[in-house]
This record gives structure tokens, sequence and C-alpha cells, in this order.
């Protein structure tokens, strides 16, 4: 029988979306092992987030709260989730593959002697328990089967439906932890949150993205203006932020961030495949470029050969017309 500890992620009090698809992974694993499902919520103050959690049906949430956590470092949180995975008894710790997930749970593999699976988008098919990944920069997908007792996972959570509420709430219980200021060698000095009025780019439902075809930092402005008039984020590719039209928040793809929105509307992009494996689940997808060649057409459900330059102050004006 298996125990499944998801860790949730989450920020400024909210919990964030990305843990329901991996309370989804976690649901399946658990009914392939006859297992159960706990989440634990790291933080300091993060008793809205263990309400929120709470609804999704798991046998129990434990919250680590500690002063020392209420800013991410690596040493005290990859301390905390070891230390209550331990408490939890867990057989799989699993977390979102955000910037959080990616830095921490490789130490917590390190310090729960654990192998680890990292951007699971699925389990494979055969009798026991492997996970697929993506490999070769996107190009293959291979099983990994993990031999040691513990498992630690990072999750593409854009690959899996968010779980819906299920159930009574789950009992909450704290869980202890060593993590003090003298326990820790290292403490964050400052955080400075990227300050925006548009949606996490992770979370939004429409994403209005940009590639190199843009030209420059100051023609970024035209996908602003289309992305604030439909209420969306703003994305880029890696070619643009190494451009240096955008900073490095907002690049999509398999080194950045990974989306599903409802929509997904691109313009300048080609669509390396490194790009392409960061927003490919969108439901919708939108393409603009001008060369008919471009490999982002066929992922494309509506593709749209022309001078980007033209047709997204075009649209955008429209958009706003019909608004009034």
């Amino acid at each position: 029988m298996s125990k499944i500890l998801v860790i949730a992620d989450h920020a400024g009090g909210q919990l964030r979306k990305g843990t329901l698809g991996v309370i989804t992974l976690a649901r399946q694993i658990a009914a392939r092992t006859a297992g159960t499902v706990e989440v634990a919520v790291v933080g300091h103050n993060v008793g809205s987030v263990a309400q929120a959690v709470a609804a999704y049906g798991a046998a129990k949430v434990y919250v680590v709260d500690s002063p020392e956590l209420e800013k991410y470092t690596a040493q005290g949180h990859a301390l905390a989730v070891a230390e209550v995975a331990r408490k939890a008894g867990a057989t799989v710790v699993a977390a979102c593959a955000s910037t959080f997930g990616k830095d921490c749970m490789p130490r917590v593999a390190v310090k729960l002697e654990a192998g680890m699976a990292s951007e699971v988008v699925g389990l494979g098919t055969g009798a026991g328990i492997t996970y697929v990944r993506p490999m070769w920069a996107g190009n293959v997908l291979g099983e990994v089967e993990i031999a040691t007792p513990v498992h630690v996972l990072t999750v593409r959570t854009a690959e899996f439906d968010a779980a819906a509420p299920a159930g009574a709430p789950s009992p909450i219980e704290a869980a202890a932890t060593t993590v003090t200021a003298a326990a820790l060698k290292q403490r964050m000095l400052e955080f400075r949150p990227t300050v925006s009025a548009r949606p996490a780019l992770t979370e939004a439902r429409v994403v209005v993205a940009g590639g190199r075809g843009l030209k420059s930092k100051e023609s970024f402005q035209i996908v602003y203006e289309l992305a604030d008039t439909l209420g969306a984020a703003v994305g880029a590719t890696r070619a643009a932020v190494d451009a240096e039209f955008i900073e490095n928040d907002y690049q999509i793809g398999q080194t950045g961030k990974i989306v599903a929105p409802d929509l997904y509307i691109g313009a300048g992009i080609s669509g390396a495949i490194q790009h392409l494996a960061g927003m490919k689940n969108a439901k919708v997808i939108v393409a603009v470029n001008k060369d008919e060649e471009a490999p982002i057409f066929t992922v494309a459900d509506y593709g749209l050969v022309a001078d980007l330059f033209k047709v997204l102050p075009e649209l955008t004006g429209k958009l706003k017309a019909r608004k009034g």
C-alpha cells in the first residue's frame, strides 16, 4: 500500500492551481496501488492554504509552520518537506514542476535517499508504477522506473486535469519542524515579486505570446496591448528572452514555464520544439506568422500567414470597439 504526499504550491496565501494537477496524478497512483493521498502545506501563516486544499479529499493535510519558512530558501524548505515526508511515511512525494518544485525537490530526494523523476506527464502502462517524462528536449517520451523505496516527483501539471473537490474537508494536522534561524545557513534578505495587473502566466485562461519576430523590446508593446484587451497573461519564447525583448519570467517552453490556457495566441513565433513543449496543451492555439512554413502552424488550430505588426493592432482595435 502506497502513501502519496503532495506538496502544495502556494503564494500570497493562495493555493496555486498546479497543485490540483499533482493531486490528480496522486489519485491515479493511489488507485493503482490501493494507496492514500495526503497533502503537506509548508510555510508560515498558511492556514488559508490548508483550508483550501482540504476540500480535495486528501486523507490528511499536514501544516508545517515556521517563521523561517515564510520566504523560500532551498535549505529550509527542503528540510521541512523531508521531515513531513518521513512523518507521513510517504512512499511517493510529489510537487509541481514549478520554480519551487524544480529547486526544492531534488534536494528533498537527496535527504530521503530517494530516486527522482522530473517533469512527469503520466504513468506507464505496465503492471508496476513507472513514470512517463519527456526526454531529448521533448522529442521523445520515456518511462522511468524508480528502484528506491521512496519516489520523489515533479509533475508537469498542465498535462493533468485539475482535481475536483471531493467529500468532506480533510482533517488538518500540525507537523513539527526543526527549521530554525540558528539551523539555517542561508536566509532571504529581500524578495522582489514581479508586479503586474495581468493574471499569472501558468494560471491564465488566455495567453498572448511573442517571439523573435517582434524584432525589438519596443515592439512587444503590441503584445501587451492585445493581452490587456483580452485580460490575458503575456508570454514569450526563449529567443525573445535571449534577445532581451522581455524578462525571463515570461518564458514559455521546455526551460521556461508550461502553460495550458483555454486560448493561446502566438505572434512572431516560429515554433521551436522546446517552445511547443510548453504550450501544446492549450485548448485553442492561434498562430500569426508571415512564414507559412513555420512549425507552429502544425499545432495551431487557427493559423494566419500575415504581418503581425498589422494584424495585432487591428485585432486589438476591433476588440476594443466591440467592448465599447
